[in-house]
């Protein structure tokens, strides 16, 4: 029974992700406060050639501004990093609370975390001024996919360091 605690990690991280995702886009919204604190205008001039269309809406220094810019890719990253702990907490609770395999274990936890996100996005649809995007959801596949090479790294390169 003790093992299955365990299992107690992926889960409260899945609550604090659908607590982020029930907040209306205004509660998380960061840049009143990088426009209040840094002064970001220094950046235009390095990223002002980059624009690129994603959901429908242009990303550019031009379309957003450079606080605006900045956040796209804050709120990005944080996809990829909060997606990427899951992948390694889901791995962890397997791995602690069944006799599988290690492959078998990185991909059920990999599958498992591609399914909370699409589940995430979709539950994103109910929340006043947030709408689910698969493209999240490839984001969110691309933190999981980083924890999958770092834990075959990490496997690798203790299994040539203890070869028993």
């Amino acid at each position: 029974m003790k093992k299955y605690v365990y299992w107690l990690l992926p889960i409260g991280w899945m609550c604090v992700i659908f607590y982020s995702s029930a907040q209306p886009y205004e509660q998380q919204d960061v840049k009143p406060f990088l426009e209040r604190t840094v002064d970001l205008s220094f950046l235009a001039p390095y990223v002002d050639w980059v624009a690129f269309t994603y959901h429908h809406g242009e990303v550019s220094v031009a379309a957003l501004g450079v606080e605006g810019f900045i956040e796209f890719f804050m709120r990005k990253g944080a996809h990829i990093g909060v997606f990427f702990v899951l992948m390694c907490l889901f791995y962890v609770a397997l791995s602690k609370t069944s006799s599988t395999t290690f492959r078998a274990a990185v991909v059920v936890s990999f599958w498992l975390t591609v399914a909370y996100a699409a589940i995430d996005e979709w539950h994103q649809g109910f929340t006043a001024n947030r709408t689910p995007y698969m493209g999240d959801v490839v984001i969110d596949g691309f933190g999981a996919l980083l924890a999958v090479i770092l834990l075959a790294f990490f496997r690798r390169y203790r299994t040539k360091r203890n070869p028993s």
